[in-house]
């Protein structure tokens, strides 16, 4: 029997965190999955989650873990299939260490994600994003902090890890333009350069920031750097205002990754090229990318310029005149009273 307690501990922090370059948020993702299926498997198997052997990790038992998870937690075949990764790539990283295990790891590779329903991206509209950006109060410190943040988040396309953790030397103003330094998923970088207006709505932002010992650009404020908690109270606090002006937003659930959205599907109509939306918000593959077309109302209309729809046969429909459709119509027989006797 192995122990699996040494596997995971090296998994999440070496395999993850140091070999993958994986986010702190993907590592936490990951340890909240493999928390919630040893607190299931010591249930199962009554015994204590140190002392579950990596040979109880079976495809039945994974099986009935991911059908808890759905009937029990109610969560999503999206959810599902996520913490089925996170197992994947766990046994996918022991396979090496445990060679023993082959046979029992190949299995549980094999068992297959559920299929989901392909769900449009949500996105704001020119004229929503034009209220949001106009939301904050310009005459106030954190009304220039917001507009600044608002401004990048949809004209730059970065998650909200990458917004709260932009630093001070990760700007530089160049012209009519300015270059920010995106560190992203896997310690990705991408060099994005931007509008004039990003770069006032920066600047203005620095002139009130001040002195801080934190190197990140956006402060809270009591000083200390953006969370992304905070900036998702930031953005609800200027849905709420902008939806006074544009009342399309109160009918949507806006989230920091809609203007990551919005981002991208601007960058598709206006250069009608994948491969450039890819590289501006830093996908590692185009694939992930592909989402976007389905929501580009564009795109359904370079298909229907392009087809020839089939042609019905001509004819009018004449509707009957009333009095003779009423003579066709079948006479209406008395009915008999039954007798009371």
């Amino acid at each position: 029997m192995t122990p699996i307690a040494p596997h995971i501990t090296a998994f999440l922090q070496k395999r993850l965190a140091v070999e993958r370059l994986a986010s702190p948020h993907t590592c936490d993702t990951y340890a909240y999955a493999f928390q919630l299926l040893f607190n299931f498997m010591s249930k199962k198997l009554k015994v204590a989650p140190a002392d579950i052997q990596l040979e109880h990790l079976d495809v039945p038992l994974i099986l009935e873990f991911l059908d808890y998870l759905q009937r029990h937690r109610h969560n999503s075949p999206r959810t599902r299939n996520a913490r089925l990764a996170a197992v994947r790539s766990f046994m996918r990283f022991v396979e090496h260490r445990v060679p023993s295990a082959l046979e029992q790891i190949r299995r549980v590779r094999a068992i297959p994600a559920q299929k989901t329903d392909t769900r449009l991206v949500r996105h704001l509209t020119s004229e929503e994003q034009h209220a949001l950006l106009n939301a904050p109060e310009p005459s106030t410190r954190l009304g220039i902090r917001d507009r600044a943040m608002l401004h990048l988040a949809l004209t730059g396309g970065l998650r909200v890890s990458e917004l709260v953790g932009l630093r001070l030397n990760e700007i530089a103003f160049n012209g009519r333009y300015v270059d920010v330094l995106v560190r992203g998923k896997g310690r990705r970088e991408r060099a994005l350069k931007l509008w004039k207006s990003v770069g006032d709505a920066i600047r203005a932002w620095l002139a009130a920031r001040g002195e801080a010992p934190a190197p990140e650009l956006f402060l809270n404020a009591w000083g200390n750097a953006m969370t992304r908690s905070g900036f998702e109270c930031v953005l609800a606090r200027h849905v709420a205002v902008a939806g006074r002006q544009c009342p399309s937003l109160r009918e949507k659930r806006i989230s920091p990754h809609v203007l990551r959205h919005s981002c991208a599907l601007n960058t598709l109509q206006a250069t009608r090229d994948l491969r450039r939306v890819s590289l501006w918000l830093g996908h590692a593959s185009t694939q992930t990318t592909d989402i976007y077309l389905q929501a580009d109302p564009a795109e359904k209309l370079a298909v229907l310029a392009a087809m020839t729809p089939p042609v019905l046969r001509p004819g009018k429909f004449r509707p009957p005149d009333r009095l003779i459709a009423a003579l066709r119509a079948p006479p209406i027989m008395p009915t008999r009273k039954q007798s009371t006797h």
